[in-house]
């Protein structure tokens, strides 16, 4: 069973793209982020015919989380939905394939010095009592996603330039380690511990080529999940281009495989 993280940056804009990586990579389930498309214009009609059941929350121009199931999938529910503000489109919480997905877009924070950067942690302690209100850490979670921060200095290329600046501020390391503190760990590293792995890249200086990027797209596991992860890759082929006349998305896909 293959279960797969992407910022795809546009449904619309790559929606061509999305689908040949479907047919080629065959993941088994798929959580989405930033579909930046109004749930009544989703093609679901399109993944439909490669094999997928869909999930949508999404919004206008910004935001927007999806899970993809070659199974049935049932909705447990879309936002937080406690009392807080759940306006931009960024969280999905869905069952399929006998496992419970969470797909989380985690606000970008821009400065560590302004109101979007509160709104981030702010976002991340929400997570944590959802987790705490609604999940249990004995059964088997995928909480995946665009967190939107790097974890250790082995997911920057240049740690020294970003310490303290969002991506990787202790307040955010502070925030995620909340969030795995409930009962996850984060997939790629149960079988990867060397640096220089990254799933995003600026569009700007060649940084795709040169490998200059950050990790910030992850997989975290419940035990019983974890128990059953035997490989983390990121899939770079969809940044390698996206048809003609498409700029391909500045994340890459991230795969788990579990054994059945």
């Amino acid at each position: 069973m293959k279960i797969a993280t992407w910022n795809v940056n546009s449904v619309r804009a790559r929606q061509d793209q999305l689908r040949d990586w479907l047919v080629a990579a065959g993941p088994d389930v798929v959580a989405l982020q930033e579909t930046k498309i109004e749930d009544g214009l989703f093609r679901r009609d399109v993944f439909k015919k490669a094999g997928y059941r869909s999930k949508v929350h999404g919004q206008k121009t910004y935001n927007g989380v999806a899970v993809f199931s070659r199974e049935r999938i049932e909705l447990v529910g879309a936002g937080f939905r406690d009392g807080g503000n759940d306006e931009e489109a960024r969280f999905l919480d869905v069952e399929t394939m006998g496992i419970r997905v969470l797909c989380c877009y985690v606000p970008n924070g821009q400065s560590p010095d302004s109101d979007k950067f509160t709104y981030k942690l702010e976002w991340l302690a929400r997570l944590r009592r959802y987790l705490d209100e609604h999940c249990d850490p004995e059964k088997p979670l995928a909480v995946m996603g665009d967190f939107n921060i790097a974890p250790d200095e082995r997911d920057l290329h240049d740690p020294e330039a970003q310490r303290e600046l969002t991506h990787f501020h202790p307040d955010e390391h502070a925030a995620l380690a909340e969030i795995t503190g409930w009962g996850l760990v984060d997939a790629l590293r149960l079988h990867h511990e060397e640096g220089g792995i990254y799933s995003w890249w600026d569009y700007r200086q060649m940084a795709f080529q040169r490998n200059l990027g950050m990790r910030i797209d992850l997989i975290l596991l419940s035990a019983p999940l974890a128990e059953r992860c035997t490989d983390v890759v990121v899939d770079k082929s969809p940044r390698h281009g996206a048809g003609a006349g498409t700029k391909p998305s500045d994340h890459t896909p991230v795969i788990a495989e579990l054994r059945d």
